[in-house]
């Protein structure tokens, strides 16, 4: 999977179509990922004890990663990534401006 954690993404399909935001977590079995404030959905949760109260919460559901695409950092443009062979290191690029990322 070559979106990771802490990623800008855009959402290119779905009811949130157009949506950037920050990965929060990746799940690599699934090929799906977290993304802040994209696919909210409402969570009803029972009360377990004291400290955590029940209660409706709204919270991220995991997207399929075929349905983000990585933003560019130098161009705000959306792009695909590859990746590399630098000082026999692997690393990734965006395709659109050849550029490394992290």
């Amino acid at each position: 999977m070559k979106i990771i954690k802490d990623d800008i993404v855009k959402v290119i399909a779905g009811k949130d179509k157009g949506k950037t935001g920050k990965v929060l977590r990746t799940i690599p079995k699934e090929n799906k990922v977290v993304v802040e404030k994209v696919n909210i959905v409402t969570k009803h949760l029972k009360p377990r004890g004291p400290q955590a109260p029940g209660g409706i919460e709204k919270m991220e559901a995991p997207i399929h990663v075929s349905n983000v695409m990585y933003v560019d950092k130098a161009s705000g443009k959306t792009t695909r990534i590859g990746y590399k062979i630098e000082d026999g290191k692997k690393v990734r690029y965006a395709k659109s401006s050849g550029e490394t990322i992290k």
